[in-house]
């Protein structure tokens, strides 16, 4: 009767699709990517695993959803940071590059699901809309923060702005750079980085 009642409740607020998406960062940030099933995420979320099934048609649809997520989460947190600081007269590339690497640090489950295109279906229409948008902050100045010739592909400096926060919060997520400290510290750390790349970026940036 529990079970029954919160599947119904699921469905009245028409949130299944979402409250799945949240097993899977759940399950995904304990266990990894692998371990999410639908059947395990429909547990999670309370419901028998044929309403999970009515949502997504297998693992990798619901992958999907969740990476498609993921970059429309990060290409949020990106327009944010770089309005933000412009608005605050602060330094923008600094602003969208601890953004970046934040995002990794508080949702490192969708980090990794962004991209592991062996899971998911990269043709997925939704999927592919939300890559562009990423796409385009990240060939457009790095969020317009670097000087951009052609929003339509990498420049040099977008290359190594985007490789570099990525690279980062790569090594944070799953390396051994600052295992053991506190998020504060490694976006201490990433500052000091961004910091230290800023010869490399005048007076292209603007900072």
């Amino acid at each position: 009767m529990h079970r029954r009642t919160r599947e119904h409740r699921a469905y009245h607020h028409g949130n299944l699709a979402e409250s799945l998406l949240n097993a899977v960062d759940e399950l995904a940030t304990q266990f990894g990517l692998e371990a999410v099933t639908l059947r395990g995420c429909a547990k999670l979320a309370g419901v028998a695993p044929s309403s999970a099934f009515r949502h997504y048609a297998d693992k990798r649809a619901l992958l999907t959803a969740f990476a498609t997520r993921a970059l429309h989460q990060l290409s949020d947190a990106m327009g944010t940071a770089s309005a933000q600081a412009r608005k605050e007269g602060a330094n923008a590339f600094s602003a969208v590059g601890l953004a970046y690497i934040e995002f990794a640090l508080d949702k490192p489950a969708f980090f990794r699901a962004m991209w592991r295109e062996e899971a998911i279906y990269s043709n997925d229409k939704d999927y592919v809309a939300a890559a562009g948008e990423l796409g385009a902050h990240l060939r457009g100045g790095f969020a317009n923060t670097v000087n951009d010739d052609d929003p339509e592909s990498f420049g040099p400096l977008e290359l190594l702005a985007w490789s570099s926060v990525h690279g980062l919060a790569n090594l944070f997520v799953d390396g051994p750079v600052a295992r053991g400290k506190t998020k504060t510290q490694k976006l201490e750390k990433a500052a000091d980085m961004i910091q230290a790349m800023a010869p490399a970026f005048a007076p292209a940036s603007h900072w």
